[in-house]
């Protein structure tokens, strides 16, 4: 049984290790984690819920950047 995965981000296929939390993978992507909003499987997930949140084979996340300005 493999130890890696394939998650969907912004439309690109990636991989990474089964059970990786999703503030590491965000990470490893290179983003801040304090500067974006991640839907999740087509829902808004709220970042309280991060830490327990393990991404899963198959998982479709959209990560937006927070831009500031006006």
């Amino acid at each position: 049984m493999s130890n890696e995965i394939t998650v969907q981000i912004n439309g690109e296929i990636h991989s990474c290790s089964v059970q990786t939390p999703l503030p590491d993978l965000l990470q490893k992507l290179g983003f801040n984690p304090r500067l974006v909003a991640v839907e999740y499987n087509g829902e808004i997930l709220h970042r309280q819920f991060w830490t327990e949140t393990k991404v899963q084979s198959g998982d479709r996340l959209e990560v937006v950047t927070i831009v500031g300005g006006g």
